[in-house]
């Protein structure tokens, strides 16, 4: 991507690639926004999925979002915004893990792209 093309993403407040993050990126929305609910703003992905299995979906899917969390620890995240990452994650799947309202949780608590925004912001405002 072209460096005018970066600053208008900026100002238009959109997200700037990072090629240290576009594949944590990509697992995020698969797991929670790959797909959209028809006639509503609301997506849901795997994670959403998974949830129909109390505690096994919501556990493999934990598994996933910890891999997540470790890669931001291995960009070089401080331990602060590492415990928040995995707050949220386990915040999801305990949650998620609850028959019904854990679907309905995951429809609305996107942990993972949290996370990776979190990671982003931290990345960029390392960067200057």
């Amino acid at each position: 991507m072209q460096a005018g093309a970066l600053d208008d993403r900026r100002e238009a407040g959109r997200p700037v690639p990072d090629p240290r993050i576009e594949n944590l990126d990509r697992l995020a929305t698969l797991l929670d926004t790959r797909w959209g609910i028809p006639g509503t703003p609301f997506s849901f992905g795997i994670d959403g999925v998974a949830s129909l299995l109390p505690v096994v979906g919501d556990g493999a899917t934990a598994l996933i979002s910890a891999y997540i969390v470790y890669r931001a620890a291995r960009l070089g995240a401080p331990r602060g915004l590492l415990l928040h990452m995995t707050a949220n994650v386990g915040l999801d799947f305990a949650v998620g893990s609850v028959p019904v309202m854990g679907t309905v949780f995951d429809v609305f608590f996107k942990a993972n792209k949290r996370n990776v925004s979190l990671l982003r912001q931290h990345l960029e405002s390392e960067a200057g």
